[in-house]
C-alpha cells in the first residue's frame, strides 16, 4: 500500500483514513483484513435481517448480518468464516454449523477500497439474544423466507432504507 510514491494520505480517524492516490480520493479502513455479509435461514425458513441507525445516511437501515475481519486485538489474521460466525452471534444471538462462502466484491469501488465477501449460514441455532455489541442498536427481524422481498418493500415504503446488499445476497444464495 505504502509503495506508491502517488500516494498520499489525506486525513485519518480512529477507523477510517482519505486517501488520494494517482489522483483519485477514496476511503480506507484500517486494522481490517475484509467484510463479510452473511444470509442466513433458519431451520423454520426465516431469513435473518438485521435493522440499525446509520448516521452516514441519518436514517434507518434494514441489512443482513455483517461486520468487519481483523478487528479485534489478538485476532489480526482472522479467517474471513471465523469472523461471519462472530458477527452472525453478535447481531443475531445466531450460531452456525457452518459458513459457505458465496463470493463477494467491491460495493462501491469509486469511493472505498472495501471488499466485501458473502456467506451462507447453515445449521443454525439460536444461542443469546443478539442486537450487537456494547456500541450498536440492533433490531433483529425474522422474516418468512418466502415473503422477505414484499416485506423489504414494505420498510422501503414505510421510509426505512434497505442495503442492497440484501438483495445480492439473497440472488447469490439462491433465494
Amino acid at each position: 500500500m505504502g509503495d506508491n510514491p502517488d500516494r498520499k494520505i489525506l486525513a485519518e480517524g480512529k477507523y477510517l483514513r482519505l486517501v488520494v492516490e494517482d489522483g483519485w480520493e477514496f476511503v480506507e479502513r484500517k486494522a481490517t483484513t475484509g467484510i463479510v455479509v452473511i444470509v442466513a435461514v433458519t431451520e423454520s425458513g426465516q431469513l435473518l435481517l438485521v435493522e440499525q441507525f446509520r448516521p452516514p445516511v441519518r436514517g434507518r437501515v434494514i441489512e443482513l448480518p455483517a461486520g468487519l475481519a481483523g478487528d479485534v486485538a489478538g485476532q489480526e489474521d482472522e479467517d474471513l468464516a471465523d469472523a461471519a460466525r462472530r458477527e452472525l452471534s453478535e447481531e443475531t444471538g445466531y450460531e452456525a454449523a457452518s459458513m459457505t462462502p458465496l463470493g463477494g466484491g467491491p460495493p462501491s469501488s469509486g469511493t472505498t477500497s472495501e471488499v466485501v465477501t458473502f456467506f451462507r449460514a447453515d445449521g443454525l441455532r439460536r444461542t443469546g439474544r443478539g442486537g450487537g455489541d456494547a456500541h450498536e442498536d440492533i433490531e433483529v427481524h425474522e422474516v418468512p423466507r418466502a415473503e422477505a422481498r414484499g416485506w423489504l418493500r414494505q420498510r422501503e415504503r414505510d421510509g426505512l432504507l434497505v442495503d442492497p446488499k440484501v438483495y445480492a445476497g439473497l440472488t447469490l444464495a439462491g433465494l
